[in-house]
């Protein structure tokens, strides 16, 4: 089974027309792919079939209204937009194209896709008068220029009595074509090490020194590498985050287990991804027992960890080399040092703040399903705006393939 889908955020879009009924079958063909689906509807949608029914298929409240008081506390329009990782709007009909195409926003549809940057796509379901007109054509153009896909429609008889072009598109056809938009084969072929999460150096039998990080963003490029055709080795430190499709996953614990990992395959990878927090230092010595508490102070002396990524650099002939610079202050400054000093082709830069601040908002870097990015080569950096880490990582993606296959 195509597992494209697997574990992707569906926002779908319902409008007004009679092929209303057919996207609750969507909602079902979609998550049997694997896909997490929401259902927003217009008005003229409701008036077709009842939000219960998307809600009890999707198992999530279906959303309807702009200016719903209790959503819109928490800005309920941005959430969704920001949750989404492919929004589809199927029935899509001539009124909610022309709609999307001028821009507006004055209802939760149309305001959510003005406010994502998810993927779009359309799938028009019309009356063939109202699909071959001048008006509806032109806005596919405009919409097409945005990069907004149109699925379909099909042809054949249509709910009025008249047959031509303008039926939606089969279900089954709808959900390859949004697994399609996930399987764009950039990488395809690669073999690409990612190295995520924290290590934890061992104190005692019960204590370690370690660090904040989730794996998320690791994990997330692990799995947009996957997407893009490559073949994938995950090398994760502690982490609590299932095993991307398609990968081959190693375990590790410390800095020197890490090392040994991705030493002892790194001839064979074309690119190396280290989103890895590895820790700097380690205990010189590891006690074996428990250390007891006293009144006293405590010294433990650190030794130096190999840096992972300046070696597998520095080899005599490396693969394209990702960084990720985790910095609280002077974010580029830091990450440019970096990206000289360690020779590395590219750098993704990041700013991490005060972890008790980070738990009460939607922030970026560790412990967050959000981040934003500054990526940085010689000669040229990209910005990846705040975004959900998996979207980010599919940008992240795209801009390494242009860069490796320049």
């Amino acid at each position: 089974m195509n597992t494209t889908l697997h574990n992707k955020n569906i926002l779908l879009g319902v409008c007004g027309g009679i092929a209303a009924y057919k996207s609750a079958e969507l909602v079902r063909r979609l998550q049997d792919a694997g896909a997490q689906v929401r259902v927003v509807m217009t008005s003229g949608a409701t008036e077709f079939i009842t939000p219960l029914t998307f809600q009890a298929l999707s198992g999530y409240p279906v959303h309807t209204d702009l200016l719903d008081t209790e959503a819109e506390a928490a800005m309920g329009h941005i959430e969704l937009a920001r949750w989404a990782d492919l929004i589809l709007v199927a029935p899509a009909t001539a009124n909610s194209l022309a709609r999307l195409a001028s821009g507006l926003a004055d209802d939760l549809l149309s305001a959510v896709c003005l406010a994502s940057k998810a993927k779009i796509a359309v799938a028009p379901a019309m009356n063939h008068v109202m699909w071959s007109a001048d008006a509806t054509q032109k806005n596919l153009q405009t919409l097409s220029q945005s990069d907004v896909e149109v699925f379909g429609p099909d042809s054949g008889m249509q709910a009025c009595g008249e047959t031509g072009e303008g039926r939606l598109l089969e279900i089954e056809k709808l959900v390859t074509a949004c697994a399609n938009l996930f399987n764009k084969g950039l990488l395809q072929g690669l073999k690409i090490m990612v190295t995520a999460g924290p290590t934890f150096e061992p104190i005692d039998p019960v204590r370690f020194i370690g660090n904040r990080s989730s794996g998320r963003m690791g994990f997330a490029i692990a799995e947009a590498a996957v997407e893009q055709g490559a073949i994938v080795s995950l090398i994760a430190g502690p982490v609590h985050l299932s095993t991307p499709q398609h990968c081959q996953r190693t375990d590790i614990e410390t800095a020197l287990q890490m090392h040994q990992a991705v030493m002892s395959d790194i001839s064979e990878q074309d690119v190396f991804i280290a989103t890895a927090a590895v820790a700097d230092y380690r205990p010189r010595q590891s006690q074996p027992q428990k250390i007891k508490k006293t009144t006293e102070d405590l010294t433990i002396s650190l030794s130096p960890n190999p840096d992972i990524l300046k070696e597998v650099a520095a080899l005599s002939n490396p693969p394209f080399t990702l960084g990720f610079a985790a910095e609280t202050e002077n974010v580029k400054d830091y990450a440019l040092l970096k990206l000289k000093n360690k020779k590395l082709q590219m750098i993704a830069a990041n700013q991490v703040g005060n972890y008790e601040e980070n738990q009460t908002k939607q922030d970026t870097g560790f412990n967050s399903e959000y981040n934003a990015l500054h990526v940085l080569w010689n000669g040229g950096e990209a910005t990846l705006e705040h975004a959900r880490k998996t979207q980010l990582a599919r940008q992240l993606m795209t801009l390494l393939a242009k860069k490796y296959y320049e």
